[in-house]
């Protein structure tokens, strides 16, 4: 007996059988739509396996001590694209009740919290005290290799599948067995190697990049002579009322002398200016969801495309190029975005690939006057650092999701150093993007491999591979 699950606004229909009804497990339209099953049917022609064929779960329980520290991974901390991630160091007595699993080398974290769906974690090292959020499913290889797994979970048809088992709830997610059931293509020792080598040569590039970063931050702190400034934050000060009139401000986290300190230091060393002097700032629109593509139309900038510090694509949506602009703010190339709200403090250049692209509500645009003046990549880092933080954090208005506006980042002030050092730290900030990019590249052709050879054959994956420009990805 038949069933036909259909959707009256696409008109889209699947007829399954009810012997086909996965044990009745799911009688929900969308588990069955076309899409899956046709994506099912082809990885299943490929011979693939169930993932706990080649890895198995890893459950090693976290036991806090109350006087001992730990790393914590959480997943708003991982990069969607890249798989880099932060973590905060936490004392057991303090730990979240999140943090669950100790994890090991070659550890792979998939995110079971959707719509959060390429937080996908590789251990690359050996690390003590290093612990999970439990919003994260962990899988360990037995008979693959770490690299190729790590790989096959960001491919977009993974993520697509394993949004199939997300449950239809105000929180919706999946569980470790929707992890563990994935079907993988295992393909050849060779293939895998292969894209095993091109895993290793990504993440060089992305420690490499985040080496040149660090020299950056290293120098531009030297020449505001905050080499080795730590704020102070004090418990208990006092504030005259003309400077509350002043910033019409009441709160006392405001008033914080940490914020004066940074400032006092820096003007012994560098001249300061406003922003408002030498960039403008504007607000961006809300544009209606109707128009939001996956695939094609003008990038629409939002915070979470820039969380990590860099503007990425993985979750980008573009709008529809039915949309007819009016007054929507636009970006260009060597201009900066902003969080307005949430993560206030997140701030990115905008690269060529995001020129003339929209942003929304939530995000605020700097469009710097002269850049003969000021060097773009010298402002982003001012802002990155601890310098632009203090000022985020001073300004932002203190309630339950932290807000700023654009109004306020006008008032910020920037430290001015000579131009011939400002070239020289912006050379290191595209030393850095550059290293990025080719990790990023990497990656993608990895996936665009791993494809390829589900889709036709292994000889032509390799083939692909080897095509690739200034032999970047031989052995």
């Amino acid at each position: 007996m038949p069933l036909i699950f259909g959707d009256d606004k696409m008109a889209v229909y699947s007829v399954i059988k009810l012997s086909e009804l996965e044990g009745a497990k799911r009688i929900d339209a969308e588990y069955y739509k076309p899409e899956y099953l046709e994506l099912l049917s082809r990885l299943r022609k490929k011979g693939c396996v169930p993932v706990k064929d080649v890895a198995f779960p890893v459950r090693r329980k976290f036991k806090s001590k109350k006087e001992e520290y730990f790393d914590y991974i959480e997943i708003s901390e991982v990069d969607l694209t890249t798989g880099e991630f932060n973590t905060s160091k936490i004392i057991g007595g303090e730990a979240p009740d999140r943090a669950q699993w100790v994890v090991n080398k070659d550890d792979i974290l998939v995110s079971t919290v959707r719509p959060i769906r390429n937080a996908i974690v590789l251990i690359k090292e050996e690390k003590e005290n290093l612990v999970c959020s439990s919003g994260f499913s962990i899988l360990h290889p037995k008979t693959i290799q770490a690299n190729y797994l790590f790989l096959y979970f960001k491919m977009p048809f993974i993520a697509r599948l394993l949004d199939r088992h997300t449950t239809a709830t105000e929180y919706p997610a999946i569980n470790w067995n929707d992890v563990l059931n994935t079907p993988i293509y295992v393909g050849s020792k060779e293939f895998q190697m292969k894209i095993s080598l091109m895993i290793d040569k990504s993440f060089a590039l992305l420690k490499q990049s985040r080496s040149f970063y660090s020299k950056t931050e290293n120098l531009l702190l030297e020449e505001l002579g905050l080499k080795d400034f730590k704020p102070k934050y004090k418990k208990t000060y006092t504030a005259n009322l003309s400077d509350v009139f002043t910033a019409h401000r009441i709160d006392a986290e405001y008033f914080q002398p940490a914020y004066e300190e940074i400032l006092k230091c820096m003007k012994r060393n560098v001249k300061i200016r406003e922003l408002k002097e030498i960039a403008t700032t504007k607000r961006g629109f809300l544009i209606d969801p109707r128009f939001y593509n996956e695939t094609e139309g003008t990038p629409y900038i939002r915070g979470k495309d820039f969380s990590s510090g860099n503007l990425e694509k993985s979750d980008l949506v573009y709008i529809s190029r039915d949309f007819q602009p009016k007054n929507e703010t636009r970006v260009n190339t060597g201009d900066l975005v902003f969080a307005l709200i949430g993560t206030v403090g997140t701030s990115a250049l905008v690269t060529e690939e995001f020129d003339n692209s929209f942003i929304s509500n939530n995000v605020g645009k700097i469009s710097i006057k002269n850049k003969k003046e000021i060097v773009p990549e010298y402002l982003a880092i001012i802002l990155n650092s601890i310098v632009g933080k203090l000022q985020f954090e001073k300004e932002a208005s203190q309630t339950a999701q932290p807000k700023i506006s654009d109004l306020q980042v006008r008032n910020f002030k920037i430290p001015f150093l000579p131009l011939s050092t400002q070239q020289k730290i912006a050379s290191l900030v595209q030393q850095s993007h550059e290293a990025r990019r080719k990790a990023k590249e990497l990656l993608e052709v990895a996936k665009k491999a791993v494809e390829i050879a589900i889709e036709n054959n292994e000889k032509e994956a390799l083939g692909y591979i080897s095509k690739r420009p200034s032999g970047e990805f031989k052995e």
